[in-house]
């Protein structure tokens, strides 16, 4: 597999709206496995997000923009509140298929302090909504050029303090892990296919620092993983 530049013409399966319903409920009730294995969020909490709330002067809010099921959000809340933060959560997400499996999970877990819309990052906008942490999982490598530019700049209007879009680093050797690791938690799911699109359409550390505006940082925090930073005041 040649992964040298960014296959921007793959389609994920389940971003497609006649896909099965049955088998994308079922891929978006497991990827909590998939974001437990490699997302690292517990050290980027621990790096990025957990200063943020540190210096937040009362109860902090969280958004976390194309949530899908909800898991990443939850998990962020767990942290944070482990460490003694007051924090509301909100997750939104354009695909009512993916809020319906959200909101399921938080009513099956602790839902206290989180809510799930099927909305986009425009509308908050539009909406005049703030929060001292905008997050995102696995969303940049689905966007054009255009919904790109658009999230980042939403991203600024919307958060006080932080944002942190995190997603896969493009290469190789992620793509030959995942092939074999996602084969047991896969049947039945989208989850190993598009796995293996994702990591084809998406960035290397150097890929998206071009591409970034001014206020951006392009950050590896590990393997296979790199993020899109602005904190609040950032120029550069």
């Amino acid at each position: 597999m040649n992964l040298t530049c960014r296959d921007e013409q793959l389609t994920e399966l389940m971003d497609d709206p006649a896909c099965d319903p049955a088998t994308l409920r079922r891929t978006l009730r497991r990827f909590w496995i998939v974001n437990r294995a490699v997302s690292r969020w517990g050290l980027v909490y621990r790096t990025q997000l957990r200063p943020a709330l540190a210096a937040a002067p009362g109860p902090a809010r969280m958004l976390d923009i194309g949530c899908g099921g909800g898991d990443v959000l939850r998990r962020l809340l767990r942290l944070a509140r482990r460490d003694g933060f007051t924090v509301e959560g909100v997750g939104i997400d354009p695909d009512p298929r993916a809020i319906e499996v959200a909101r399921a999970g938080a009513r099956g877990a602790n839902g206290e302090g989180v809510r799930f819309r099927q909305s986009d990052s425009r509308a908050l906008v539009a909406e005049g909504e703030r929060f001292e942490v905008v997050v995102s999982n696995h969303l940049l490598h689905h966007l054009d050029g255009a919904e790109l530019d658009g999230v980042l700049a939403d991203s600024e209007a919307l958060a006080t303090r932080l944002c942190v879009h995190s997603d896969i680093a493009r290469d190789p050797r992620a793509y030959g892990a995942f092939s074999v690791a996602a084969a047991p938690v896969a049947p039945g799911t989208f989850l190993r296919v598009d796995g293996l699109r994702s990591i084809r359409r998406s960035y290397t550390r150097d890929e998206l620092a071009a591409r970034l505006p001014d206020g951006w940082r392009a950050e590896q925090p590990a393997a296979f993983r790199v993020l899109a930073v602005r904190r609040a005041g950032s120029r550069g």
